[in-house]
């Protein structure tokens, strides 16, 4: 039995921070329903359902279609939201209080909704209304600009940050804390979850932003002791040219790795106070290029299996075909198969969060697009010729 057996979510995400949000309720057993716009072509082809099985963000939900434009499509989305305990939505703001189902009009229908709206900026505020993406929300928020080497454009993390750990996460939680608050007083109430702002919130939480406000020091690209440029804490190119990450940010650590290669000279370039936001010097920067030349003696799985037996923070660089047969992902259970009536055994991403009592589970692999529509409307009460007006009529 999952922790969230019986609560009923309605997901309106159309971009998949909003899917990746509800599906880590759905793994721990809320029952999620993708509301998705009809594809005017008709249900997807045979190879498109095929690639929709696979869509990690979308596993253990069923699929609608709905078109919210229409007065029939708002009729039936307000009949579903009437039961729901969870509506999702990633529109733009004002975009559900035109098609008829935003928050002050579902909570007079649905006192206990706990409605969750993941946008660029925020339901209010000056820019609520631009359109953004991942990387102009890291940028606005500094976080772009620390990401990557000095003397290069800033780096992009794949859309992981402002995205994932950003809306996707901040939005969970934001839920979940909604619904404890529900147990206590009965009430739901709106989770509004900025891209910008869990983006700064993330980046505040970073050892660089220490004496951002307290001393004004701020940090810049490649800089700082987490930035790359010091040697304990840097990317090694090995013999195999392959790489192995070093994060020895504690001096003990520090002193094991110079001690197992062989240079124990070196333990006075350990982490100091002042490299929260400076860059390494001349002379540390020295150390990191002599590292190098030893890195490239051994091959990067060579150096792994002696530096972690010498108790050191070391890390292989993974390709991402490489990962799925690390023991310890296999161990963890992180990459796993769900059978699929249509297409076999279909390979997934495993639950990451470990709960001991009530753990998250794989249900059934990612829905069609549309695939329970006419379910769903059965359960409500409409008949064979209803559902098949309401198709001719585009509204399914």
């Amino acid at each position: 039995m999952g922790v969230l057996d019986g609560i009923k979510i309605l997901e309106l995400a159309r971009v998949a921070p909003g899917e990746l949000c509800t599906m880590l309720l759905a793994d721990m057993g809320a029952d999620v329903l993708k509301i998705e716009t009809p594809d005017p072509k008709g249900p997807p082809g045979a190879e498109e359902a095929r690639r929709a099985a696979f869509a990690f963000v979308n596993r253990n939900k069923r699929s609608m279609t709905l078109n919210l434009k229409s007065p029939d499509g708002q009729a039936i989305f307000t009949t579903l939201a009437r039961t729901a305990d969870i509506i999702v939505e990633g529109f733009r703001p004002g975009v559900m209080k035109r098609l008829g189902g935003d928050y002050e009009t579902i909570r007079a229908l649905n006192p206990r909704i706990v409605y969750c709206s993941l946008s660029g900026f925020g339901q209010d505020g000056p820019y609520r209304d631009y359109p953004a993406h991942d990387m102009n929300y890291l940028s606005m928020a500094g976080v772009l600009g620390l990401i990557g080497e000095a003397d290069r454009k800033p780096a992009i993390p794949l859309n992981i940050i402002a995205d994932y750990a950003g809306a996707s996460l901040h939005g969970a939680l934001g839920i979940v804390l909604a619904l404890y608050g529900r147990e206590r007083t009965g009430r739901g109430q709106h989770v509004d979850v900025s891209y910008l702002d869990t983006s700064l919130s993330l980046l505040a939480a970073t050892p660089n932003m220490r004496f951002f406000f307290s001393d004004g020091q701020a940090p810049r690209r490649g800089a700082g002791f987490l930035g790359g440029s010091y040697p304990y804490y840097a990317i090694y190119e090995t013999k195999d040219a392959k790489l192995l990450t070093i994060g020895c940010t504690e001096p003990w650590l520090w002193e094991n790795f110079c001690k197992a290669i062989g240079r124990p000279d070196f333990v006075r370039f350990a982490r100091k106070p002042d490299q929260f936001v400076r860059a390494a010097n001349a002379e540390e920067d020295a150390a990191r290029r002599e590292i190098e030349s030893i890195m490239r003696t051994r091959t990067r799985d060579e150096w792994y299996d002696f530096l972690v037996k010498a108790d050191v923070c070391a890390g292989k660089v993974y390709d991402v075909a490489e990962v799925p047969t690390d023991p310890q992902v296999q161990h963890r259970q992180m990459i796993v198969e769900v059978q699929h009536p249509t297409h076999g055994r279909i390979k997934q991403v495993g639950i990451a969060i470990k709960l001991s009592e009530t753990p998250g589970s794989i249900r059934r692999a990612a829905p069609a697009s549309g695939e329970h529509t006419e379910d769903v409307l059965k359960d409500l009460g409409l008949s064979a010729a209803e559902i098949a007006k309401l198709r001719q009529q585009t509204v399914i």
